[in-house]
């Protein structure tokens, strides 16, 4: 698993949700693998079509896709199950990265029980459930009117933001180590600081300076200087001809006299002293 949650605090968190919404809530990590909810029970219409292995393989094929859903849109994704009740899916990313997804559902949006009743039963016709228990769960459930739900699906949107805010959602240090060295190696020639470098993985300055020491045994603005040196040799051994100005340029130096002053300070010699020795 590539995400690592923290279970004490996110249970507060679900708890708080379902006290202001009583809509049950449910976090997934990335691979869909269930990891907390509050209520920890389903809903009695749910637990009577899960207590069938067609009934279970049916929600847990809604699930995924609805989670694949959300994270394409990379937004929250209100809709009908297969069995006809309503849920909300949010995709957990830290940075670029997809994390998880906090869920909400099993909510009985119909007008009335009959209505309820009459979708259901057709939508879970062939899933061998007990057909006098479903509908009596029908009967006994809370309708929740539409409007509700987009208003519970906000909030769950920006429970989801808090919860990557507060790092309840945070990802292996392995796999932030593989992103810094992938994104430093696409963006060494572009203007690149710490703040930058930071955002882009979703991470703290502190903690980027701990991947860096680690990864490099040095800060990212050494490693930076460290590839620019390499490209800006390369490109003096193979391009005889390019102006400096231009090698500089390449090489993410706007300033050719600071270039200059780097390469000279870094190499020990100036570049038209080491293109002449390559030559």
């Amino acid at each position: 698993m590539n995400s690592v949650f923290d279970l004490e605090q996110l249970a507060g968190l679900l708890r708080d949700f379902y006290e202001i919404s009583l809509i049950r809530i449910t976090v997934f990590d990335e691979n869909l693998t269930e990891l907390i909810s509050y209520p920890a029970r389903v809903a009695p219409y749910c637990t009577v079509i899960r207590g069938t292995m067609k009934g279970l393989e049916a929600c847990m094929r809604c699930d995924r896709r609805a989670c694949a859903a959300a994270a394409q849109k990379r937004r929250t994704h209100v809709y009908r199950c297969h069995a006809g009740l309503t849920e909300a899916v949010t995709p957990l990313y830290v940075g670029d990265v997809l994390a998880g997804y906090l869920l909400f559902g099993h909510v009985f949006t119909y007008d009335s029980h009959d209505e309820g009743w009459e979708t259901i039963s057709r939508l879970t016709e062939g899933l061998h459930v007990n057909e006098r228990m479903l509908k009596e769960a029908i009967e006994n459930a809370v309708p929740i009117s539409e409007h509700y739900v987009r208003s519970a699906a906000h909030i769950l949107h920006a429970v989801a933001s808090y919860l990557i805010m507060e790092r309840m959602a945070t990802l292996q240090e392995d796999l932030l180590t593989v992103r810094l060295d992938a994104y430093i190696s696409a963006h060494f020639t572009e203007k690149l600081n710490a703040a930058t470098l930071a955002q882009a993985l979703g991470i703290g300055k502190t903690q980027l300076y701990e991947l860096s020491h680690k990864l490099y045994s040095q800060g990212t603005a050494a490693r930076v200087r460290e590839l620019r040196m390499e490209k800006t040799k390369d490109l003096l051994t193979r391009e005889k001809h390019l102006p400096l100005a231009e090698v500089a340029a390449q090489c993410g130096y706007q300033d050719y006299n600071y270039f200059f002053t780097v390469f000279s300070r870094e190499v020990g010699c100036t570049p038209t002293t080491w293109r002449n020795q390559k030559h």
